[in-house]
């Protein structure tokens, strides 16, 4: 307890905690209401080529001196077009063609990262983020792509929840199901740039994932997994927050390892899925 008013008086007091508990919410929110997609449409790998791809794009943009959002969209949406290119034209199929561009995209990045040779571009800040050095600047960017996107999904909830779960009725009723998949990769990449300063390129990944695979263990209904997708990813960033500023250790990393510990808890303990749960009914009905 003493600890958690040691962070809440910190919290009150320090500026740059408050910015970084806002950006946590915000990305946890925007991360847990796509990867929920994201897992449903089986793109888990796709996700991850995505937001590696981006660093290219980061370094580049800074080497001209233009935004590194519009630097991340570009390469994130070349990626994409990229992957769906190969394997559409060769024997390559898509999990191969992934972790092609995965690794060249990425290794690109870090080619570029090495010869700039500036100590203004930490690699270490931009592959594993560096929460607590958020500006408010950063802030109003993520708040902004978080708002950009919710309204994106709003709007195209049906369309996303028809070619989610039935993509042969949805091209049967003239759905441009193909704009749609690229729509959601450019969400992908805008989500990619919100978390490049809480988690960095390495681990959002995990905050797209584990949230939205956390609420599909405890339910069936998509706006249920929504809006626990959502909550699981702002309770992995607060509590991730609270346990790297009490006991100095990585920010990225904490927020990412609560989120895998709530996933395990779902996991064993889901009252459908629940590993535990399951085991009992076994024993309880061979009792029977």
């Amino acid at each position: 307890m003493e600890g958690i008013g040691y962070f809440i008086d910190a919290v009150m007091t320090y500026p740059f905690l408050q910015n970084a508990l806002i950006a946590g919410v915000l990305v946890g929110i925007v991360c847990g209401v796509v990867g929920c997609f994201i897992i449903l449409r089986g793109m888990a790998l796709m996700g991850e080529a995505i937001s590696h791809a981006v660093l290219p794009g980061v370094v580049i943009a800074y080497m001209l001196g233009a935004s590194f959002f519009i630097g991340a969209v570009i390469t994130g949406v070349l990626t994409a077009l990229g992957i769906g290119y190969i394997s559409q034209n060769s024997r390559i199929k898509d999990d191969s063609a992934i972790g092609i561009l995965l690794t060249g995209t990425f290794a690109f990045g870090i080619v570029l990262v090495t010869t700039i040779g500036s100590t203004s571009v930490d690699v270490w800040h931009i592959l594993f983020g560096n929460v607590l050095a958020v500006s408010r600047s950063d802030l109003w960017m993520t708040l902004g792509i978080t708002i950009g996107v919710l309204i994106l999904i709003f709007v195209f909830y049906k369309q996303l929840l028809l070619s989610t779960f039935d993509p042969t009725m949805a091209k049967a009723i003239g759905l441009p199901t193909r704009l749609i998949h690229y729509m959601l990769m450019f969400i992908l990449s805008l989500v990619t740039v919100a978390s490049l300063n809480t988690v960095g390129i390495i681990l959002v990944v995990a905050m797209l994932i584990t949230p939205g695979a956390t609420a599909y263990l405890l339910t069936d209904r998509l706006p249920v997994m929504l809006t626990l997708s959502a909550v699981f990813g702002v309770t992995s960033a607060v509590v991730g927050v609270y346990y790297s500023y009490i006991y100095d250790v990585a920010t990225g990393a904490s927020i990412v390892i609560v989120a895998t510990l709530l996933f395990t808890l779902a996991f064993l303990f889901s009252p459908k899925q629940g590993v535990f749960v399951r085991w009992f009914r076994r024993m309880t009905t061979s009792k029977a």
